[in-house]
Formats: C-alpha cells, sequence, structure tokens
C-alpha cells in the first residue's frame, strides 16, 4: 500500500518569497539626502552668505527688504559693536565650513579678555559720543548695551568710582590675554614703587641717607641678580661652582617661603634721628645724624660726633671734639628718650668714622631662608657648604662657608633662636647637597629639636638623643678622622679635596669622602654629665678635623665657664650669641660685651674668624612647614632609602663592655694576643695591678674565650688568641649580638 504522507510525518517546506526589489528614489529625495549628509557645510555657507549681507547692509551698500528689521535689531542692540557680530557670525560659519581645517587653539581666558575689552569699548564710546537712550534706540554709539554700561553705572557710583571700575575691567582683560596673575601685578606694583623712591632720593640729596632695605634682591657688581639655578653643588672642594653638573634631585626654591618686603617707614627714621640728636645735645654733646642703615629687625643710626667749645690751657676757647666714650655712655638715657626696651650703641662702627646706635624697628620684617639664598652674597660664597645666617642691620643677606669657619660656637638663652638657626643651616646644607656629597651626625639631648629629620637620607644613623649615646658618637668621629688621615697619607694627600681628586673618575667615585657635619643642640647636659670625654673629644676634632672634612656646630644655652672652657673656646673662632642674661654670659663666648642686649627671636652678633668685632644680624626664620617640605622631598627622592645601623654602635658596646667590666681590659687582651700563656701573676707585674684586680681579668678573658681553664695543679693559662687576629673585643661583642 503506497505512502501519501512524508516519511517523517512533518508538513512541507514552504518556498522563500522572491526577493522585492527596491522602490527607485525620486529625484528630491536624493536631494534632501545629500543635503542631510553634509548638512555643516551647509549651515556655514549660509552662515557666511548671512554675515556678507548683514555687513553690507550696516554699511548702507544693499537694501534688505523685509529682512531690514535684522539690521535694525543688531544696531538697536550692540550700535557699532553689530559689525562685530556679523565678523562673528563669519567665523563660525567658516568654523563649519572647513570643519578641523579651521581649527584654532583659543583659551577661554583669552576669548572672555577680548570679550570684555569689547564690551567696555562700547560703554566708553556711548559715554564719549554724549549719546542717549533715545540715540540707542537708533543704533548710535555702543546701542543698548554701550548705554546700560555707562549712563545707569555712572549714574549710581559717580564718575571717579564708575572710571574706576572700567580700569579694573581693562585691567582684568590684559591679565587673562598676557596670563598674568594679581601676584605678577602685585611684585610689579613692590618694584614700581621702589623705583619711585630710588627716584625721590635722587632728587632730595639733602636728606638722611637711608641705606638699608629688608628683604630685599640687590644686584650683584655685573649688574645681574643671581638665578636659582646658579646655586652650585659640591663635586671636589667646597669652593667649587659648577651649576652645569647640579644633581636634579636637589629641592627647589619653591618648597621655600617666599621674602616679604620693608618699607623705608621714613616718618619714623626722621622722628627718632631728630630725637637723638636733641638728647645729645641736651647732655652738651653736639653730633648729627648722618647716615641710617635699616634692616629687618633694628635701625643703625650713624652719628657724627660735633665740637664743644672749651677754654685752653692759656684761657683761650677752643673746639675741641665730642669723645666716643662719652656718647656710649649715654646708652641708658638714649633708650628713655626714644622709649624703646633696649638699645645696643657701637662705638665706633668699624671702617666707618661714626658711632652706630642701634634702635629696634616699630615693625619687624621677618628674614626668610629664600630671599638669602638668592642672593648674591649667598651665591658669591662659590660653596656648596654655604649657610645663610640672616640679614644685617643695612638689610643686605649674610651668609657664610662652614669650610672656611671651620667649626662655629653658638650660645644663646631659651627661645632666642639657637634651634631655628640649626635648622637654617640644615636646610642650607641639604639643599646644595646630595647624600654621597655630605653626610650629617645630629646630637639633641632635648630631644625635641632635630628629630623631624630622622628618615633624612643624609642623616648618619638616627638623631641621638641619650647623652650615653652621645659621648660614643663623638669617640666615633674621632675614629673616623685618624682612618681619613690615614687615607690621605697613602695617596699623598694633605685634605679632603685633594684626596676627592685622586677619584675624579666615574668609575672610582664610591671611593670619594663625603663631608660631614656634626650639630649639637645642647652642650650644657654633655658637658655636666661627661666632662672629661666631652672636652677631650670636641678639642681633638676642632684642633684636627678640619682637613679630614668633618664640621662642628655645636650650641648651648648656658654659656657659663664650666660649660664653654678655655679649651673650647680657643678651638671655635667663629662664634654667634644670640639674647644671653648678663655682660657676663657675652663676655664668656663673644669675648665683648653687647649680646645683653639683644631682643632676642633670632637677633644675633656674629664674630667670623677674620672679623674685628661682631657684626649685628637678624636670624633667618625656617617653619616647621619648610623643613617638612624638605625632607619630604628627599624622602620621595630616594624611595628606596633605608637607615643603616650607625658605625658607632660597635664603639658604644665596646665601651659599655670597658664599664661594666675593667677598664684596662683592652690592655690584657693586648698580651694574650703577644703570649702564649698567662697568669694572674703576670698580669700584675705587667699592668702593674693588685691581685684581686689582676684575678678578675683574668676571669673577664675567660668569660669571653680568649684564655683557657686553669691547669690542673698549675696556675697559668693558654691563650687562644694570637697577634693575627685583629679586634678580639669586636668578635666578641658580634657573636653576643647573634645570641
Amino acid at each position: 500500500m503506497a505512502r501519501t504522507g512524508s516519511p517523517s510525518g512533518r508538513p512541507p517546506k514552504k518556498r522563500p518569497d522572491p526577493p522585492v526589489e527596491p522602490t527607485p528614489l525620486s529625484w528630491d529625495e536624493r536631494l534632501v539626502d545629500g543635503l542631510a549628509a553634509r548638512r555643516r557645510e551647509v549651515a556655514g555657507v549660509l552662515l557666511i552668505l548671512l554675515s556678507l549681507i548683514t555687513l553690507l547692509a550696516l554699511a548702507g551698500l544693499a537694501d534688505l527688504g523685509w529682512l531690514a528689521w535684522w539690521t535694525r535689531l543688531l544696531r538697536q542692540i550692540f550700535g557699532w559693536g553689530a559689525f562685530i557680530v556679523a565678523l562673528l557670525i563669519a567665523a563660525a560659519g567658516a568654523r563649519l565650513l572647513l570643519g578641523p581645517l579651521a581649527r584654532v587653539n583659543l583659551s577661554p581666558s583669552k576669548v572672555l579678555g577680548v570679550g570684555i575689552i569689547i564690551v567696555a569699548v562700547m560703554g566708553i564710546s556711548h559715554l564719549a559720543g554724549g549719546y542717549s537712550l533715545r540715540d540707542a534706540f537708533a543704533g548710535r554709539g555702543g546701542g543698548l548695551v554701550g548705554w546700560a554700561l555707562s549712563e545707569p553705572l555712572f549714574d549710581f557710583l559717580g564718575f571717579f568710582l564708575g572710571l574706576l571700575v572700567y580700569a579694573a575691567l581693562f585691567a582684568w582683560a590684559l591679565m587673562l590675554l598676557t596670563g598674568r596673575t594679581w601676584a605678577d601685578v602685585a611684585r610689579a606694583l613692590v618694584a614700581l614703587s621702589e623705583r619711585l623712591a630710588g627716584w625721590a632720593d635722587r632728587l632730595d640729596p639733602d636728606r638722611i641717607d637711608v641705606i638699608g632695605h629688608a628683604e630685599l634682591r640687590t644686584p650683584d657688581a655685573a649688574g645681574a641678580v643671581i638665578p636659582a639655578d646658579r646655586l652650585q653643588t659640591i663635586i671636589d672642594e667646597p669652593q667649587a661652582i659648577d651649576p652645569a653638573r647640579r644633581d636634579p634631585r636637589l629641592p627647589v626654591l619653591d618648597l621655600l617661603e617666599r621674602s616679604e618686603t620693608l618699607t623705608h617707614a621714613r616718618d619714623e627714621i626722621e622722628w627718632k634721628s631728630k630725637r637723638i640728636e636733641d638728647t645729645l645735645f641736651d647732655f652738651g654733646l653736639p653730633a648729627k645724624v648722618v647716615e641710617v642703615l635699616r634692616g629687618p629687625a633694628v635701625t643703625q643710626f650713624g652719628v657724627e660726633p660735633g665740637y664743644v667749645e672749651r677754654p685752653g690751657p692759656d684761657g683761650e676757647i677752643k673746639q675741641q671734639k665730642v669723645r666716643v666714650s662719652q656718647i656710649a655712655a649715654l646708652q641708658r638715657d638714649l633708650t628713655l628718650a626714644l622709649a624703646v626696651s633696649r638699645l645696643r650703641i657701637e662705638a665706633p662702627v668699624p671702617g666707618r668714622s661714626v658711632v652706630g646706635i642701634e634702635v629696634p624697628n616699630g615693625q619687624t620684617s621677618v628674614v626668610r631662608l629664600r630671599g638669602l639664598i638668592e642672593s648674591p652674597s649667598f651665591g658669591r660664597l662659590g660653596s656648596s657648604l654655604g649657610v645663610a645666617l640672616g640679614r644685617d642691620v643695612a638689610g643686605a643677606a649674610v651668609a657664610t662657608d662652614l669650610a672656611r669657619l671651620p667649626h662655629l660656637l653658638i650660645a644663646g638663652t631659651t627661645g632666642s633662636g639657637k634651634s631655628v638657626c640649626i635648622n637654617a643651616f640644615i636646610a642650607c646644607l641639604v639643599f646644595n647637597n646630595a647624600p654621597e656629597q655630605l653626610k650629617l651626625v645630629m646630637i639633641d639631648p632635648k630631644k625635641v629639636e632635630l628629630v623631624r629629620f630622622n628618615g633624612l637620607p643624609h642623616l648618619i644613623g638616627n638623631v641621638e638623643v641619650d647623652a650615653d649615646r652621645a659621648v660614643g658618637v663623638l669617640r666615633w668621629l674621632t675614629s673616623e678622622m685618624e682612618r681619613r688621615y690615614e687615607l690621605f697619607e697613602s695617596v699623598s694627600a694633605r685634605n679632603i679635596g685633594g684626596y676627592n681628586r685622586k677619584f675624579g673618575a666615574a668609575g672610582q667615585a664610591h671611593l670619594r669622602l663625603p663631608y660631614i657635619a656634626v650639630f649639637i643642640d645642647e652642650l650644657a647636659d654633655l658637658m655636666h654629665t661627661y666632662p672629661g670625654d666631652v672636652e677631650r673629644n670636641l678639642c681633638r676634632l676642632a684642633q684636627m678635623a678640619r682637613a679630614t672634612g668633618i664640621h662642628l656646630v655645636v650650641a648651648t644655652q648656658r654659656p657659663s665657664t664650666d660649660v664653654i672652657t678655655g679649651l673650647i673656646k680657643a678651638n671655635f673662632p667663629a662664634r654667634l650669641s644670640f639674647a644671653v642674661a648678663s655682660g657676663v654670659d657675652s663676655r664668656v663666648i663673644l669675648d665683648t660685651v653687647g649680646a645683653e642686649n639683644l631682643m632676642g627671636k633670632g637677633d644675633m652678633l656674629y664674630q667670623a674668624p677674620d672679623a674685628p668685632a661682631p657684626a649685628r644680624v637678624q636670624g633667618v626664620y625656617v617653619t616647621d612647614t619648610e623643613i617638612d617640605r624638605v625632607v619630604g622631598h628627599w624622602r620621595a627622592a630616594m624611595p628606596d632609602h633605608a637607615p643603616q645601623p650607625p658605625p658607632w654602635e660597635p664603639l658604644i658596646a665596646r665601651y659599655a663592655l670597658l664599664d661594666e667590666t675593667d677598664s684596662l681590659l683592652e690592655s690584657a687582651v693586648e698580651l694574650a694576643k703577644k703570649h702564649d700563656n698567662l697568669s694572674v701573676s703576670f698580669l700584675q707585674r705587667r699592668l702593674r695591678l693588685g691581685y684581686p684586680r689582676a684575678a678578675r681579668l683574668m676571669e673577664h678573658l675567660h668569660e669571653m674565650g680568649l684564655v683557657d681553664d686553669p691547669q690542673t695543679g698549675g696556675k697559668t693559662r693558654r691563650s687562644f688568641v694570637n697577634e693575627d687576629d685583629d679586634d678580639p673585643i669586636g668578635d666578641y661583642l658580634s657573636d653576643s649580638e647573634e645570641l
């Protein structure tokens, strides 16, 4: 029987429909599709045509007919600015038409500046033409926009304030166009005021000569200001200058605060000058103020002694010069007359034929580190070991080279500025030296002043705050000095500069020795705890460490004879004194009086090694924020830096062992190295000791494993060390630490 259905029982597949042929587009549809694809170009062409027609109609060269309302509207709103609107429409059309080809990089600030100028000029033109509101509706002047920015503004504010508003708008527009800021404007105004002050000084030659100016950058001898990139880095000697080789890791000046400018305060100066002359005249001492040096904190009035008429031996009246000592004796009377807290008289001023009367300023200027580093005085040092001190009574920057001092002794009462001065020294050194060129050692018994420098790559170990460990640091510095002298002898070098030049090649840079700057913030505490060891090591370092590149900066708040002994003072030719309690303390630190009359807060007297008398300086002020920025910069520049164990740890452990055992233990070890057998009586004879002490030394040698147990029936012991062993005590300490 035949099957009538499909084998699988499924319905048969349908055949696909034949493809539908697309309907052809008409000409208008093809035109619309083509215009849609080029809509940007079409819009650009239309805008350009509209702009051309508008310009011709505004110029009266074409009649728009039914589009005349367009030009009337532009005239009525913008006045003559309608031409600019038409040009802007053309620019927009060109931008759409050309696309990427017409792309122009215009910053929004410059576009805004041009717009402000155009709108302001529209208002000024309306006001200058004397147009009214009726004229604005007629399209004259700046139109309604020009009227709105002129008549209502001047009616409300008045003529003078209205002009100030327009001046501010123009200034703002120029700043936007030139990319300047208000800080640049302030600096320009300060420079202009200084030029006007100089012009006024030239017009008035009979005035009192005000020489100084605080916090002011002055040109060098060639007339150019030392730029920031002139900050040199030490290569072979501190005196070497090579700006091209400045390490890129060194900090930039933007980390420091900008300096402040102090005005001359001419009225105050003239009043004080007249007051000084009147007071001296009242005491029968005619004198005249011939010059004034104005600094950040004090003003020095240069007084020229006059003449007095006195009878001579023959009874004839003669003129005699007023003695300098007579003026100096009136210090308290001048303090009372000027109504100041303290006053200092320098009689006479070294190098000038005047008596200097230093009077505190009514307004004190803060001396910033950045202004000193940028100053020509700092640049002329020619050394990366240069440190900034502050500004003198004339406002000039004062800086010195730590390598030429070569050590500095600082004294002053609590809060006078010692720690801030040390912070400024450290900041200057790390600004111009990489960690491979300079190492720092810091001792801070007060435990709070220098610990912020922990983590600085220049620092050897950490800041030592324990007096017991500080003595070990000084001992290590002495041994390091001796080691360096042995290295100098091996290569026939006189100092660290000659030694480093021997290894000037790039492949031998690791053999070069860095400079070491040692900062001790409080010497009195160390002297009271270990007077003998501290004085002995300090004096030895001060006498011999200069050639090895080790320089000391020691500060104390008690400049008494038991702290600053005669031996210490003789080896520190450079001294710096802040405010002290009495003239006795001033004589201890400076060998002269004067420091007791300082005002504090950075006011100091600096005695340079080659200066005949101390110079008064207002110290630099470094904030905690600036220090944190500098330390943070070095931590970021050297993220892989890991503090190494300080090299004086073995020396501290050795002396701790000697304190616990016997100070002659090293001598006993030397005998054990030279002899095969030892006995208690042998130690007695060689070391000249009694039996109990010699027996204890023998037991210590046995505990250290250097000698054998006593032999049976005898008293001699066999030695386990010989002359080839370098340091048995050091080996014993190392083994003890491992255990």
